[in-house]
């Protein structure tokens, strides 16, 4: 077997060339090809990689032409789906930007076509979990350290976003182009995080507002409220329209509280767990006595995490191995987000497993009878996309 996976990207757009880079960077994976419709998007790509590589401007000729092991789509949500089945229908390993899709049902579609083609490497780029810190809140909950689970509330309203953001392109911020907005296009991640640490919620009320904050038609603000079916509860609150913003996330166990934000972890570690301090007090207001500990974490040099989600990608493809982000990993999160907003635009409590047609048939009416036109502008080139992710 080669010791490189070729790699070809569908999607020109920031992501798309910072993965075109990434693969051009790693040493287990060479980049070959990229195609994207839009002839400015080809022709931001480094003069130093274009006369390397192969460049399409249309998907059937890359996926009949491009040399290559393995596609990275990194296109518009909508494309997701369609692409990645085509993908592997032309015996190429897949890794599929997040969101998986836009609606558990397309999600299901894409799956049940993976499944056909158990030798192909499918992946998700939810590479929030290859941080750390993360990893680090992860193993407090799975070694048991936080004791059983009673509470996960997540405040990340620091995914602030100006008109501008929304104006730079005709796709963004519709329900024709994007299909959603703050819980498809921001949250995915801390929605895949929240499944990560405290598995699917039961039942979920959620309050939303669309173009709240901005000239927009989908949702910018959403909080909700959720039920595990451990009993332990969840709130979850994000905003593209709140400076400066806050990103704070709270894990609260039998043995005490995790606190995460500005990229420190504290433990609050109660001597005696909550629960049999309860049952064995002699006094009626005391606590458990409690150990105030910082947990040491930092990121290495030359961190990146999109990059490890692709160096684990190929290495599992030439190696074999376990995937950080497994595709069928991406349903999670995406139920959750559409169980959210259909709670918010319909005023109901959705039970998980959600009814997928039901949203799917929600989001039709929406694309259908949306009147929202938007007259796309353009500036200099905005240098800011790293500041969205660590």
């Amino acid at each position: 077997m080669e010791k490189t996976v070729k790699i070809g990207v569908i999607g020109a757009g920031n992501m798309g060339l910072s993965h075109v880079y990434s693969a051009d960077e790693l040493a287990n994976t060479t980049i070959n090809a990229v195609c994207d419709i839009a002839q400015d998007k080809r022709d931001r790509i480094k003069p130093e990689i274009r006369e390397k590589i192969a460049i399409f401007s249309d998907s059937k000729e890359f996926f009949a032409n491009a040399d290559v092991d393995a596609v990275i789509i990194a296109t518009p949500h909508y494309y997701h789906v369609p692409l990645a089945i085509e993908a592997l229908q032309h015996g190429k390993h897949v890794l599929v930007e997040k969101p998986i899709s836009v609606d558990k049902k397309s999600a299901m579609e894409l799956l049940a076509e993976a499944e056909k083609h158990p030798r192909l490497v499918k992946s998700l780029m939810l590479n929030q979990r290859t941080i750390p810190m993360h990893i680090k809140i992860k193993k407090l909950i799975d070694d048991g350290s936080l004791g059983q689970l009673k509470r996960i509330n997540w405040i990340v309203t620091d995914w602030y976003r100006t008109q501008y953001y929304y104006d730079s392109g005709d796709w963004r911020a519709s329900w024709r182009g994007e299909g959603g907005g703050v819980l498809l296009n921001q949250c995915p991640h801390q929605l895949d995080l929240l499944q990560w640490f405290a598995g699917m919620p039961k039942k979920i009320h959620a309050f939303g507002s669309l173009g709240k904050h901005h000239n927009i038609e989908v949702e910018d603000e959403i909080s909700a409220i959720m039920e595990f079916e451990s009993g332990a509860s969840g709130v979850f609150i994000a905003s593209t329209g709140e400076a400066p913003g806050t990103n704070r996330l709270e894990i609260v166990g039998t043995n005490g509280k995790v606190v995460y934000e500005d990229s420190i972890i504290k433990f609050y570690r109660n001597e005696t767990p909550d629960d049999e301090y309860s049952r064995t007090a002699t006094t009626g207001f005391s606590k458990p006595d409690l150990w105030d500990i910082t947990i040491p974490c930092t990121l290495p040099p030359n961190f990146s995490q999109h990059q490890n989600i692709i160096r684990n990608f190929a290495d599992v493809i030439l190696n074999g191995g376990e995937l950080v982000a497994p595709l069928e990993d991406g349903i999670r999160s995406l139920e959750i987000g559409n169980a959210m907003l259909f709670s918010a635009l319909t005023g109901e409590t959705v039970n998980l497993p959600m009814d997928a047609q039901r949203y799917s048939d929600m989001l039709a009416e929406l694309v259908k009878n949306s009147r929202y036109q938007k007259k796309v502008v353009t500036g200099s080139a905005d240098n800011s996309f790293s500041q969205s992710f660590i």
